[in-house]
Protein backbone atom coordinates (compact mmCIF):
# COMPACT_ATOMS: atom_id res chain seq x y z
CA UNK A 1 0.00 0.00 0.00
CA UNK A 2 2.83 2.50 0.64
CA UNK A 3 3.92 2.02 -3.04
CA UNK A 4 0.92 3.20 -4.49
CA UNK A 5 2.38 6.57 -5.98
CA UNK A 6 -0.85 7.96 -8.32
CA UNK A 7 -1.57 11.38 -6.92
CA UNK A 8 1.11 12.32 -5.09
CA UNK A 9 3.65 15.43 -5.90
CA UNK A 10 7.49 15.68 -5.48
CA UNK A 11 8.09 18.87 -5.88
CA UNK A 12 11.64 19.85 -8.16
CA UNK A 13 12.48 22.31 -9.94
CA UNK A 14 12.71 20.47 -13.20
CA UNK A 15 12.24 21.52 -16.74
CA UNK A 16 8.99 19.00 -17.09
CA UNK A 17 7.90 20.81 -13.10
CA UNK A 18 7.92 24.08 -14.44
CA UNK A 19 5.85 23.37 -17.66
CA UNK A 20 2.58 24.81 -17.47
CA UNK A 21 -0.15 21.96 -16.14
CA UNK A 22 -1.85 22.18 -19.42
CA UNK A 23 1.15 21.53 -21.51
CA UNK A 24 1.69 18.35 -19.55
CA UNK A 25 -1.88 16.97 -19.93
CA UNK A 26 -2.21 17.32 -23.60
CA UNK A 27 1.39 15.70 -23.71
CA UNK A 28 -0.01 12.97 -21.49
CA UNK A 29 -2.85 12.57 -23.75
CA UNK A 30 -0.58 12.43 -26.56
CA UNK A 31 1.58 9.79 -25.33
CA UNK A 32 -1.89 7.45 -24.40
CA UNK A 33 -2.75 8.11 -28.20
CA UNK A 34 0.66 7.35 -28.76
CA UNK A 35 0.99 3.94 -26.72
CA UNK A 36 -2.86 2.37 -28.25
CA UNK A 37 -1.25 3.38 -31.83
CA UNK A 38 1.84 0.79 -31.18
CA UNK A 39 0.49 -2.00 -33.60
CA UNK A 40 3.86 -4.23 -33.52
CA UNK A 41 5.80 -5.10 -30.11
CA UNK A 42 8.90 -3.64 -31.21
CA UNK A 43 7.52 -0.31 -31.65
CA UNK A 44 6.97 -0.10 -28.07
CA UNK A 45 10.89 1.37 -27.84
CA UNK A 46 9.59 5.09 -29.34
CA UNK A 47 6.61 5.79 -26.31
CA UNK A 48 9.28 3.71 -24.42
CA UNK A 49 12.18 6.31 -25.29
CA UNK A 50 9.27 9.69 -24.26
CA UNK A 51 9.72 8.18 -21.37
CA UNK A 52 13.14 7.58 -20.48
CA UNK A 53 13.35 11.18 -21.79
CA UNK A 54 11.19 12.57 -19.49
CA UNK A 55 11.90 10.87 -16.21
CA UNK A 56 15.55 11.96 -17.13
CA UNK A 57 14.24 15.85 -17.58
CA UNK A 58 12.23 15.58 -14.78
CA UNK A 59 15.03 14.09 -12.52
CA UNK A 60 12.95 11.77 -11.10
CA UNK A 61 14.09 9.01 -9.43
CA UNK A 62 13.58 5.60 -11.13
CA UNK A 63 12.12 4.05 -8.21
CA UNK A 64 9.10 6.29 -8.07
CA UNK A 65 7.98 4.23 -11.30
CA UNK A 66 8.99 1.16 -10.19
CA UNK A 67 6.80 1.49 -6.83
CA UNK A 68 4.39 2.73 -8.86
CA UNK A 69 3.69 -0.54 -10.89
CA UNK A 70 4.43 -2.81 -7.61
CA UNK A 71 0.81 -2.56 -6.38
CA UNK A 72 -0.05 -3.56 -10.27
CA UNK A 73 2.14 -6.82 -10.03
CA UNK A 74 -0.96 -9.12 -9.75
CA UNK A 75 -3.06 -7.28 -12.12
CA UNK A 76 0.20 -7.75 -15.00
CA UNK A 77 0.11 -11.12 -13.98
CA UNK A 78 -3.55 -11.68 -14.58
CA UNK A 79 -3.59 -9.95 -17.67
CA UNK A 80 -0.65 -11.89 -19.28
CA UNK A 81 -2.15 -15.30 -18.40
CA UNK A 82 -5.35 -14.24 -19.67
CA UNK A 83 -4.16 -13.50 -22.97
CA UNK A 84 -1.89 -16.17 -22.94
CA UNK A 85 -4.97 -18.58 -22.92
CA UNK A 86 -7.60 -17.23 -24.65
CA UNK A 87 -5.46 -15.86 -27.77
CA UNK A 88 -5.38 -18.34 -30.80
CA UNK A 89 -3.00 -18.34 -33.10
CA UNK A 90 -1.45 -20.25 -36.46
CA UNK A 91 2.36 -20.86 -34.59
CA UNK A 92 1.21 -23.38 -32.25
CA UNK A 93 4.35 -24.43 -29.78
CA UNK A 94 2.91 -26.48 -27.34
CA UNK A 95 -0.18 -28.40 -28.07
CA UNK A 96 -2.29 -29.94 -25.11
CA UNK A 97 -5.55 -31.33 -26.92
CA UNK A 98 -7.88 -29.14 -25.11
CA UNK A 99 -5.34 -26.03 -25.08
CA UNK A 100 -2.62 -24.61 -27.29
CA UNK A 101 0.47 -22.37 -26.75
CA UNK A 102 1.10 -20.04 -29.38
CA UNK A 103 3.49 -17.74 -30.54
CA UNK A 104 0.92 -15.21 -31.84
CA UNK A 105 -0.62 -15.91 -27.75
CA UNK A 106 2.99 -15.16 -26.14
CA UNK A 107 3.53 -11.50 -28.15
CA UNK A 108 -0.09 -10.39 -27.78
CA UNK A 109 0.33 -11.47 -23.91
CA UNK A 110 3.98 -9.13 -23.57
CA UNK A 111 1.90 -6.73 -25.95
CA UNK A 112 -0.85 -6.23 -23.51
CA UNK A 113 1.70 -5.92 -20.53
CA UNK A 114 3.82 -3.29 -21.55
CA UNK A 115 1.06 -1.35 -22.95
CA UNK A 116 -0.32 -1.77 -19.42
CA UNK A 117 3.37 -0.71 -17.81
CA UNK A 118 4.05 2.08 -19.54
CA UNK A 119 0.03 4.11 -18.97
CA UNK A 120 0.47 3.72 -15.21
CA UNK A 121 4.18 4.93 -15.89
CA UNK A 122 3.01 7.83 -17.73
CA UNK A 123 0.04 8.17 -15.38
CA UNK A 124 2.51 8.09 -12.48
CA UNK A 125 4.81 10.84 -14.00
CA UNK A 126 2.14 13.47 -14.58
CA UNK A 127 1.14 13.39 -10.96
CA UNK A 128 4.43 13.53 -9.68
CA UNK A 129 5.72 16.58 -11.70
CA UNK A 130 2.57 18.55 -11.05
CA UNK A 131 0.81 20.00 -7.74
CA UNK A 132 -2.92 18.70 -7.02
CA UNK A 133 -3.71 22.82 -7.66
CA UNK A 134 -1.56 23.34 -10.80
CA UNK A 135 -3.32 19.73 -12.12
CA UNK A 136 -6.86 21.33 -10.94
CA UNK A 137 -6.14 24.96 -12.59
CA UNK A 138 -5.08 23.07 -15.84
CA UNK A 139 -8.10 20.54 -16.41
CA UNK A 140 -10.11 23.09 -15.50
CA UNK A 141 -8.60 25.65 -17.98
CA UNK A 142 -8.48 23.22 -20.75
CA UNK A 143 -12.32 22.15 -19.89
CA UNK A 144 -13.40 25.72 -20.44
CA UNK A 145 -14.65 25.68 -24.03
CA UNK A 146 -17.51 23.20 -22.65
CA UNK A 147 -19.01 25.65 -20.59
CA UNK A 148 -20.96 26.95 -23.32
CA UNK A 149 -22.36 23.77 -23.13
CA UNK A 150 -23.35 24.36 -19.22
CA UNK A 151 -20.86 21.98 -18.36
CA UNK A 152 -19.16 21.74 -14.92
CA UNK A 153 -15.39 22.07 -15.99
CA UNK A 154 -14.10 23.76 -12.60
CA UNK A 155 -17.06 21.05 -10.23
CA UNK A 156 -15.37 18.05 -12.59
CA UNK A 157 -11.63 19.25 -12.59
CA UNK A 158 -11.67 19.73 -8.45
CA UNK A 159 -13.26 16.53 -7.95
CA UNK A 160 -10.72 14.70 -9.95
CA UNK A 161 -8.07 16.37 -8.16
CA UNK A 162 -9.43 15.53 -4.90
CA UNK A 163 -10.14 11.84 -5.85
CA UNK A 164 -6.35 11.80 -7.00
CA UNK A 165 -4.76 13.40 -3.86
CA UNK A 166 -6.71 11.02 -1.85
CA UNK A 167 -5.37 8.18 -3.23
CA UNK A 168 -1.94 8.08 -0.72
CA UNK A 169 -3.92 9.35 1.79
CA UNK A 170 -6.13 6.39 1.99
CA UNK A 171 -3.12 4.29 1.64
CA UNK A 172 -1.58 5.32 4.91
CA UNK A 173 -4.53 5.37 6.49
CA UNK A 174 -5.39 1.75 5.52
CA UNK A 175 -1.75 0.85 6.61
CA UNK A 176 -2.21 2.24 10.01
CA UNK A 177 -5.56 0.15 10.36
CA UNK A 178 -3.43 -2.84 9.13
CA UNK A 179 -0.88 -2.24 11.88
CA UNK A 180 -3.42 -1.96 14.55
CA UNK A 181 -5.61 -5.38 13.75
CA UNK A 182 -2.41 -6.71 13.70
CA UNK A 183 -1.05 -5.17 16.95
CA UNK A 184 -4.42 -6.57 18.15
CA UNK A 185 -3.62 -10.25 16.88
CA UNK A 186 -5.09 -10.33 13.49
CA UNK A 187 -3.69 -12.02 11.04
CA UNK A 188 -3.86 -11.75 6.84
CA UNK A 189 -0.98 -13.31 5.80
CA UNK A 190 -2.17 -17.03 6.61
CA UNK A 191 -4.84 -19.11 5.04
CA UNK A 192 -6.41 -20.36 2.01
CA UNK A 193 -7.73 -17.45 -0.32
CA UNK A 194 -11.30 -16.91 0.84
CA UNK A 195 -10.05 -16.64 4.55
CA UNK A 196 -7.85 -13.73 3.75
CA UNK A 197 -10.47 -12.13 1.52
CA UNK A 198 -12.60 -12.41 4.49
CA UNK A 199 -9.58 -11.35 6.98
CA UNK A 200 -10.01 -7.65 5.12
CA UNK A 201 -13.03 -6.86 6.48
CA UNK A 202 -11.64 -5.63 9.62
CA UNK A 203 -9.96 -3.06 7.52
CA UNK A 204 -12.26 -2.26 5.24
CA UNK A 205 -15.48 -1.04 7.73
CA UNK A 206 -12.80 1.67 9.19
CA UNK A 207 -10.98 2.48 6.11
CA UNK A 208 -14.95 3.74 4.85
CA UNK A 209 -15.63 4.95 8.06
CA UNK A 210 -12.57 7.38 8.19
CA UNK A 211 -13.28 8.27 4.51
CA UNK A 212 -16.49 9.67 5.06
CA UNK A 213 -14.90 11.27 8.17
CA UNK A 214 -12.70 13.06 6.03
CA UNK A 215 -14.70 13.68 2.98
CA UNK A 216 -17.10 15.60 5.72
CA UNK A 217 -14.01 17.35 7.04
CA UNK A 218 -13.35 18.55 4.31
CA UNK A 219 -16.34 20.13 3.10
CA UNK A 220 -16.51 21.91 6.32
CA UNK A 221 -12.92 23.16 5.58
CA UNK A 222 -14.29 24.33 2.56
CA UNK A 223 -17.30 26.02 3.37
CA UNK A 224 -15.72 27.47 6.41
CA UNK A 225 -13.04 29.20 3.82
CA UNK A 226 -16.52 30.02 1.28
CA UNK A 227 -15.85 28.03 -1.44
CA UNK A 228 -18.76 27.97 -3.86
CA UNK A 229 -17.02 26.36 -6.97
CA UNK A 230 -15.29 28.66 -9.83
CA UNK A 231 -17.12 31.47 -10.22
CA UNK A 232 -15.18 34.90 -9.12
CA UNK A 233 -12.35 32.81 -7.98
CA UNK A 234 -8.92 34.15 -8.89
CA UNK A 235 -5.18 32.29 -8.36
CA UNK A 236 -2.47 33.49 -7.23
CA UNK A 237 -0.10 31.80 -10.01
CA UNK A 238 -1.81 32.21 -13.74
CA UNK A 239 -1.30 29.85 -16.24
CA UNK A 240 0.87 31.06 -19.02
CA UNK A 241 2.57 29.38 -22.16
CA UNK A 242 6.06 29.52 -22.60
CA UNK A 243 8.63 28.60 -24.89
CA UNK A 244 9.54 25.57 -23.18
CA UNK A 245 6.00 24.49 -23.78
CA UNK A 246 5.94 24.52 -27.48
CA UNK A 247 8.91 23.22 -27.54
CA UNK A 248 7.70 20.41 -25.49
CA UNK A 249 4.57 20.06 -27.77
CA UNK A 250 6.42 19.75 -30.64
CA UNK A 251 8.81 16.96 -29.10
CA UNK A 252 5.72 14.94 -28.27
CA UNK A 253 4.16 15.56 -31.85
CA UNK A 254 7.41 14.73 -33.61
CA UNK A 255 8.00 11.32 -31.60
CA UNK A 256 3.74 10.60 -32.75
CA UNK A 257 4.84 11.64 -36.40
CA UNK A 258 7.56 9.38 -36.72
CA UNK A 259 5.80 6.11 -34.87
CA UNK A 260 2.95 6.75 -37.66
CA UNK A 261 5.65 6.77 -40.47
CA UNK A 262 6.98 3.70 -39.36
CA UNK A 263 3.75 1.88 -39.01
CA UNK A 264 2.81 2.93 -42.58
CA UNK A 265 6.52 2.26 -43.50
CA UNK A 266 5.91 -1.68 -41.69
CA UNK A 267 2.99 -2.62 -42.37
Amino acid sequence: MRDITLGQFVAGNSIVHKLDPRTKITIMLLYIVMTFLVKRIYFFAIPLAFLIMGLLLSRISLKYIGRSLKPIRFLLVFMFLLNLIFTGGETVLLDLGFWKLTLEAILQSFFMTIRIVLLVAGASMLTLTTSPIALTDGIEKLLTPLKVFHFPAHELAMMMTIALRFIPTLMDESEKIRNAQMARGADFESGNIFRRVKSMIPILIPLFVSSFRKADELATAMESRCYHGGEGRTRMHQLRFTKADLFALLISLAFIAVLIVLLVLFK
